[in-house]
């Protein structure tokens, strides 16, 4: 008989940061099993420990605010403007992405009241200045965008409630190079991030219709998504210039890099610091 880990066990082991290897393991007993949990608990005990006191003692800047300064000081030097707009969103921007009562992402959406929500992404804020930056710049427009957005996501490895996004935005290139653009900025942005082993598929998607999602690891997470104009939405905006837009999750992009299982330990937490479990 082949005994593997009990879903105690299992969880603990997760919160401790265990490799796969050391998650997938099999015995022959339940005796032999314990014994080897309590073995290899303490040891992840005494590795947390240590990093722990690695982050008091070096570290001192948890990954997720590393890895946002770092892409900031990328994109700055690539000519993008950061921009930084409210996290309480209107209604009337939701709806001028096309999402109404009955979108499915709707029923995400985290409202304060009728009128207002925590934003469930940073685009419509986006759409909004570059209606006017268009006409007030030079183009091509590079703006670029880091802050938390909201979604009653389904629960999982892969999906938190509260994230951080990263939207770029190219808008008044030609439109002959918009394909090969999104490739370049994609690039950047997986560089940065310390990801080098990723790929682009084109897909659905419930907003724009289609998109260039950018996946990577053993479990083919969905770092972000690209997107091209002139599109249909560009109409509630009166904006008709040629773009390329990519917004990525910074806690998914660190999932990947970290080679991580768990999309909570990458982000804002009161369980974990920097990735740490502090319950040991």
């Amino acid at each position: 008989m082949i005994v593997i880990w009990s879903e105690i066990q299992r969880r603990r082991l997760k919160e401790l940061n265990a490799n796969r290897s050391e998650q997938n393991k099999r015995f022959d007993s339940v005796s032999d099993r314990d014994r080897a949990f309590q073995k290899l608990e303490k040891g992840l005990v005494k590795q947390e420990k240590q990093s722990l006191k690695d982050y008091h003692d070096i570290h001192l800047r948890p990954k997720l605010c590393k890895l946002e300064s770092r892409l900031v000081e990328v994109l700055v030097n690539h000519g993008f403007a950061q921009v930084v707009t409210p996290i309480i969103m209107s209604k009337g921007l939701i709806s001028k992405m096309s999402i109404g009562e009955d979108h499915p992402l709707t029923s995400q959406i985290y409202w304060i009241d009728k009128n207002k929500c925590l934003r469930p992404m940073l685009a419509p804020h986006l759409y909004f200045i570059l209606k006017d930056l268009v006409r007030l710049w030079d183009k091509p427009v590079r703006i670029f965008e880091v802050g938390p957005c909201f979604r009653k996501e389904s629960q999982g490895a892969q999906h938190s409630s509260e994230f951080t996004m990263i939207n770029l935005v190219e808008m008044g290139l030609p439109e002959k190079t918009r394909q090969a653009r999104i490739l370049e900025l994609a690039a950047i942005v997986t560089k940065a991030s310390g990801i080098d082993d990723y790929h682009l598929e084109t897909k659905k998607s419930e907003v724009y219709g289609e998109t260039i999602d950018v996946l990577a690891g053993a479990d083919n997470v969905e770092l972000g998504s690209g997107a091209m104009g002139p599109h249909s939405l560009d109409r509630a905006w009166r904006i008709t210039d040629p773009w390329v837009g990519l917004g990525f999750g910074l806690e998914r992009l660190l999932m990947v890099a970290e080679n991580s299982q768990n999309l909570a330990k990458m982000g804002r937490s009161l369980a974990y610091l920097d990735g740490i479990r502090l319950n040991i």
